[in-house]
């Protein structure tokens, strides 16, 4: 079986410059709007001179970085927290003129956060709600006046900038992690599915080694014929020179030997490829099989009710590699033995897994497949397959497979996997021979 490290996934933490300047040109816009309308519109007092100046430093500091880097540049993780809190103190400048948490628009303050918890790591975002927290407690103490009609001056109770501090706290805080959580989780599934993707192709590679052996042996095929046939008349040229005759009859010899190997590496890679492309249930089973049989672990076979003839069905890398994978899994886990069952009849073919371990945790039960969480806990020396388990399901279910997992309620019994496909899915096909499974 094929390892794989976890992908490495500090990659994912490095958020496009571009992608920045485009969210603070659309906040100066809609900070212009607001201040134009609330100072030219409802005419109220406003210091539009200190509103419009850090307005422009976020401008400035736009244009500096759209010249200063290229539009696909990727921050460090530092330098985006270092972005996101110019971001804040901007935001909290304008407040700060606007009336503190008495602005409506102080929630606007929650932005910064939300985008570092999407993009950052969580050390980074927690020091960025942390700096939104106290930026917001000072607002609510140390700022001017809500701008109101000219002549009067709009006083809120110390009530209501409690609530709307207690806001800015709780939506901070919740926006913050349910961002973090759905953008982690895609993250994951993302890398995860890279790792798949890596496997199919690996697996696929070491399935294409034979077509490639016959494609060299159809190429080395000219030039040595070339090589023998001017050995040849080399050799009626010399006769018996008793200088050059043995080494040229030797160079004939062997170069029509390689002809040989090569002329039956070529039949055997054309008159077994119908053969291997072919795979009986039975010796998908007994192929998954072989390779963990010298772990320790007993590995029964148990055929068990079969209706009609037996399913043939398509050599396929994914599937070979995702039912080992499930094997290997049993095995790692299991105390004795392993017992690997299957069955057909005219609509499905089913193959289930049951070890005799300590089987899967109830509370993990119907997360199980999800990449880089553990499914078994304890001290097994197999440890968490959160990625293999996720790998192995991935590849089974783009052949048509549905695959369940659970405890077996036999006594001696542990986990149990379930893998079932729609016999039409599963059976080799002769027209489609060069076709891989059906896609679920």
């Amino acid at each position: 079986m094929i390892k794989l490290n976890a992908p490495d996934l500090r990659q994912s933490y490095r958020l496009r410059l571009n992608t920045l300047i485009r969210l603070r040109w659309l906040a100066i816009v809609g900070q212009s709007i607001a201040v134009m309308f609330v100072a030219y519109w409802l005419e109220f007092p406003l210091p539009v001179g200190l509103c419009f100046a850090l307005i422009a430093a976020s401008a400035w500091m736009n244009l500096w970085l759209a010249f200063r880097y290229p539009a696909a540049y990727r921050l460090t993780p530092l330098a985006a927290m270092s972005l996101l809190t110019f971001d804040t103190l901007q935001l909290a400048g304008l407040l700060y003129f606007t009336g503190g948490l008495t602005n409506p628009f102080s929630l606007l303050l929650i932005v910064p956060v939300v985008i570092s918890a999407t993009s950052l790591p969580i050390r980074l975002t927690v020091l960025q709600a942390v700096l939104v927290i106290a930026a917001a407690s000072l607002l609510a103490f140390f700022h001017r006046p809500l701008p109101w009609i000219e002549g009067t001056t709009l006083v809120m109770p110390f009530i209501y900038v409690a609530g709307m501090w207690m806001a800015v706290l709780s939506a901070t805080a919740f926006a913050a992690i349910y961002a973090f959580r759905v953008a982690e989780e895609a993250r994951l599934l993302s890398d995860a599915l890279a790792a798949t993707e890596l496997v199919l192709q690996r697996e696929q590679h070491l399935s294409a080694l034979d077509g490639l052996a016959a494609a060299a042996a159809h190429e080395l095929g000219t030039p040595l014929a070339t090589i023998s046939l001017v050995a040849r008349e080399m050799e009626k040229a010399l006769g018996k020179d008793p200088k050059y005759s043995d080494d040229v009859t030797l160079l004939r010899s062997q170069s029509e030997r390689c002809r040989e190997i090569l002329k039956r590496l070529t039949s055997l890679s054309s008159e077994g490829e119908p053969q291997m492309a072919r795979l009986p249930l039975t010796s998908l089973v007994e192929e998954v099989t072989a390779p963990h049989r010298d772990f320790g672990i007993v590995i029964r076979l148990q055929p068990g009710e079969c209706i009609g003839p037996e399913p043939v069905g398509r050599r396929n890398p994914g599937v070979l590699y995702g039912l080992g994978n499930l094997v290997e899994n049993a095995v790692d886990f299991a105390h004795t033995s392993v017992s690997v069952r299957w069955s057909w009849d005219d609509d499905f073919v089913s193959l289930s897994i049951v070890d005799d371990g300590s089987g899967f945790p109830v509370e993990v039960l119907d997360r199980i497949g999800e990449p880089y969480m553990s499914t078994r806990q304890g001290a097994e020396p197999g440890g968490g397959l959160g990625l293999g388990l996720f790998i192995a399901k991935t590849l089974l279910e783009r052949s048509g497979a549905t695959i369940t997992f659970g405890n077996a309620t036999g006594p001696g019994e542990g986990a149990v996997v379930r893998v079932r496909w729609p016999r039409s899915n599963f059976v080799y096909a002769e027209e489609s021979a060069a076709l891989p499974l059906r896609k679920a």
